[in-house]
């Protein structure tokens, strides 16, 4: 896609609230080419919920690393009953685990940022490059606010890493506005958010926050909060 058109379609959507963005992305590029990938935050269960709620087809992945909290399957289990749906649940090649434990141990991205950015990569960049390719958009439920690293977010971004359109529809919304809308939509969501974790990942690389700490600090907590991405999220 070149640089005008992907500036057209940043025009067009830019007045859309988040119901019509996924209706016109739904509708301009067939709901099989678009889906969300869920993280099952707070910010992808309100996407979870509404995608639901149109009915227009877009579909929901997820990466099951298999370093999931089990509080997180519990999730995925009660969303799927609430709405009636499945995901499309997506795992690491095994092959390419067992070498990487077998070579650096279970624990490996306690080791240094580059055998953390392996592990991310075996298990989540592999899976996530395998779905992508059957798209042309992914939805992510990226926000401003979430870290120093997502300040300069767009809400429609051109990926030019996996080719294809990058669509972040709550980019603008606030923490207060995530949470308001989950409480008067009674919309499911990870009970490891009422105990400290705004942010969460995989159970070994996830703990909950301090008092003022950045919504992030405790992802990867080991390190400096500009190298906390894993790489899902690179332009």
């Amino acid at each position: 896609m070149n640089t005008k058109k992907v500036d057209k379609i940043k025009e067009e959507m830019g007045a859309f609230g988040v119901e019509e963005t996924l209706r016109w992305l739904a509708k301009t590029f067939g709901g099989k080419r678009v889906a969300l990938a869920s993280s099952l935050g707070a910010e992808d269960q309100i996407l979870t919920q509404m995608i639901s709620d149109l009915d227009c087809g877009i579909g929901v992945f997820t990466l099951d690393t298999g370093r999931l909290h089990q509080e997180t399957y519990d999730l995925m289990q009660r969303t799927r009953d609430a709405y009636l749906f499945t995901y499309d649940v997506l795992f690491p090649e095994r092959k390419g685990v067992e070498e990487m434990e077998s070579l650096y141990g279970p624990n490996l991205f306690y080791s240094s940022i580059e055998k953390r950015k392996k592990c991310c990569e075996v298990r989540k960049m592999e899976p996530l490059r395998r779905k992508l390719e059957t798209l042309d958009v992914w939805i992510c439920g990226l926000r401003r606010e979430q870290s120093v690293t997502r300040t300069a977010l767009e809400k429609v971004e051109w990926d030019e890493q996996n080719g294809l359109l990058k669509v972040n529809p709550l980019v603008d919304w606030t923490q207060e506005q995530i949470w308001a809308y989950i409480r008067k939509k009674d919309i499911p969501y990870n009970i490891l958010h009422d105990k400290g974790f705004p942010s969460i990942g995989c159970a070994c690389c996830t703990r909950a926050v301090q008092a003022g700490e950045d919504a992030r600090a405790g992802r990867w907590w080991w390190e400096l909060p500009e190298q906390k991405e894993c790489g899902l999220h690179r332009k």
